[in-house]
């Protein structure tokens, strides 16, 4: 029997892009007494196993499986970027423009501090593709 050259399904999958979804998700959708209170264990639950998910995929050096870490990080820093982008809207809105009713994301500290820590996942997961990059195309170097 040949084996099969198919990258695993859990490799490419978006866990930290995931958690990011996930943390906004449930900071809208939640009611903001019962959030403010469980914030931690939610962060908790989310960042921690998306760390260890992300860092599973360190050393896999595929082409498919390091452009779709490329792509998923785009897409979270796009993701996390508006929703920021629109809880700075919305908070400029009501303090310095003085209109009051504007439907607007809020985001407390500590969702604003879950998001930053998913988003240095990825920056540390795309310094670890570089490597593996740099260690891939070090081997194929005839100099070295």
């Amino acid at each position: 029997m040949a084996p099969t050259s198919k990258t695993s399904s859990f490799l490419i999958f978006p866990w930290g892009l995931l958690s990011i979804v996930l943390v906004l998700v449930l900071n809208i959708s939640l009611n903001d007494v019962w959030f403010n209170k469980n914030w931690s264990w939610i962060a908790l639950v989310l960042i921690i196993p998306a760390a260890i998910l992300e860092n599973f995929k360190v050393g896999y050096s595929t082409m498919r499986i390091m452009f779709l870490k490329v792509l998923f990080s785009l897409l979270s820093f796009l993701v996390a970027g508006m929703a920021i982008g629109s809880a700075l809207t919305g908070y400029h809105i009501e303090k310095f423009q003085k209109i009051t009713g504007v439907k607007a994301i809020r985001l407390p500290w500590y969702v604003i501090l879950a998001l930053g820590i998913l988003l240095l996942i990825q920056v540390a997961q795309l310094f670890s593709m570089l490597k593996a990059v740099k260690r891939e195309f070090m081997q194929l170097d005839p100099d070295q």
